[in-house]
């Protein structure tokens, strides 16, 4: 239960991420130092923003809705935040001038990625229980 429940919140963050993108994408591209220019930088970051997060969102959301699946599910999600703390945290030692909005999201990242590996850690003594 409480993977799929993981699945499923991490899956409606990336969600809301995916609209406030496209919904707002001058306010969202601000907060995070980019500058739109024109259609192409509007195009590219509804496109990356926008589509991979939503895309990321159903991937994790049809995850968590298949228990032979939420194993998996937990593992992608691990995968790719434990490669955002990685690249995240290695650019705080490469630039300078970041913004506090910017550690807001690496504590973000941070918070899902070490709770994914609290939830795979006991994901298989709650699978037993339920199959037992």
């Amino acid at each position: 239960m409480a993977a799929k429940l993981y699945l499923l919140v991490v899956g409606i963050i990336y969600l809301l991420l995916a609209l406030w993108c496209v919904i707002q994408p001058a306010v969202t591209s601000a907060k995070i130092g980019f500058e739109l220019q024109g259609g192409t930088g509007q195009s590219e970051f509804m496109t990356v923003y926008g589509g991979l997060e939503f895309g990321l969102a159903l991937l994790l959301i049809v995850f968590a809705f298949k228990s032979e699946t939420v194993r998996y599910g937990v593992i992608a999600c691990l995968l790719v935040h434990g490669s955002l703390v990685v690249f995240r945290t290695g650019s705080f030692f490469c630039f300078s001038d970041i913004s506090p909005f910017t550690y807001q999201l690496a504590i973000g990242e941070w918070v899902i990625t070490l709770m994914g590996f609290a939830v795979l850690y006991f994901l298989p003594r709650e699978t037993a229980k339920m199959n037992g």
